[in-house]
């Protein structure tokens, strides 16, 4: 046994104790580490562990909710329009007569006073016939009669009187009975048949084209009809305040400034085939549904919605511009 000097030994306990405790230290970390904690993994794509406690749920379940959300707006989106899709598109009006004849479908830009110059009808029968109370609500597509009633009645009766004619010639069958004496009468047939047929069809349009026409303006020419360049009528020159002439008996249809690119504008109606048209006037004198006769003063001449005094004047047969230079009378 060695034997220390006594301040030696008091240093020696004191690294020993250090010793110790740094040894204690060591064991106690070392025991620390290899007793990891539940701690929370942060590489890329880990999720929480339950040991962090409710939080991560309540985080899914409002994940779950809030993916789940869009599915049940997109799903309540898709129901929505596919019921929208289901209800169908109403029709227009006379949609069910489209391209049938004494029909027209509405047009960007037209109004009834242009359709009515158009098919050589008065607007307001026209307005009548569709049962149209504002003139001025009528839609595009919309499909309109622009012939009397009437007409299409009389248009179809000839449909039966043809399925007779068809039926007619069933009857051969009865040739076994005929006699030789009855050949004799085709001879008479075609004589008589033959003058009542064409004379009432020529008599129906002589006296639809057979009108007196007159001018309406004593003036010169400025231009002529031309179809080509799109002139519908004559530009007669005059002065302002000139009189303006009906160039025939008839019945006005029209009174007014409506139509775009006529002025004051009068339209005359003569028959079922021809109404005459007289614009830029400075004054209007009749109204419609006035009656007047060939030569009457109807307007004064003047310059609205032109560039000078002039009378644009149109003849339109069934609703289409001829050449008035045609039917007047030469000068």
């Amino acid at each position: 046994m060695v034997t220390m000097p006594r301040g030696r030994g008091r240093t020696f306990r004191t690294f020993s104790f250090m010793g110790g405790a740094v040894l204690l230290w060591v064991v106690g970390c070392s025991s620390t580490v290899t007793t990891p904690p539940p701690v929370e993994d942060r590489a890329a794509g880990s999720r929480p562990t339950a040991a962090r406690g409710s939080a991560p749920v309540a985080a899914s379940g409002a994940a779950s909710t809030a993916s789940s959300a869009p599915s049940t707006a997109s799903s309540s989106t898709g129901s929505a329009t596919s019921s929208a899709a289901k209800i169908p598109a109403k029709p227009l009006p006379g949609a069910e007569n489209a391209g049938q004849p004494g029909y027209y479908t509405v047009k960007p830009g037209d109004t009834l006073i242009r359709i009515g110059l158009d098919q050589g009808q008065s607007w307001r029968d026209i307005a009548k016939w569709n049962a149209i109370e504002n003139s001025n609500l009528i839609e595009v597509g919309q499909v309109l009669r622009v012939i009397p009633p009437t007409a299409v009645a009389s248009a179809v009766v000839p449909a039966p009187s043809v399925t007779a004619a068809v039926a007619s010639p069933v009857k051969p069958e009865a040739r076994p009975a005929e006699t030789k004496p009855v050949a004799a009468v085709p001879s008479v047939a075609p004589s008589q048949p033959s003058p009542p047929s064409v004379t009432p069809a020529a008599s129906t349009s002589s006296s639809e084209e057979d009108i007196s026409w007159m001018w309406p303006a004593s003036g010169q020419v400025l231009a002529n009809f031309d179809e080509g360049r799109n002139i519908k009528g004559l530009a007669i020159g005059g002065k302002a305040g000139d009189p303006v002439l009906a160039a025939a008996d008839g019945r006005v249809v029209y009174a007014g400034a409506g139509l775009r690119g006529y002025g004051n504008l009068v339209i005359v109606k003569h028959n079922a085939t021809f109404l005459t048209a007289y614009a830029h006037n400075q004054s209007l004198l009749v109204k419609e549904d006035q009656a007047v006769r060939k030569g009457q003063k109807i307007a004064e001449m003047g310059s609205s919605d032109a560039e000078r005094v002039q009378l644009h004047f149109e003849i339109r047969r069934m609703g289409k511009p001829v050449d008035p230079a045609k039917l007047l009378p030469a000068r």
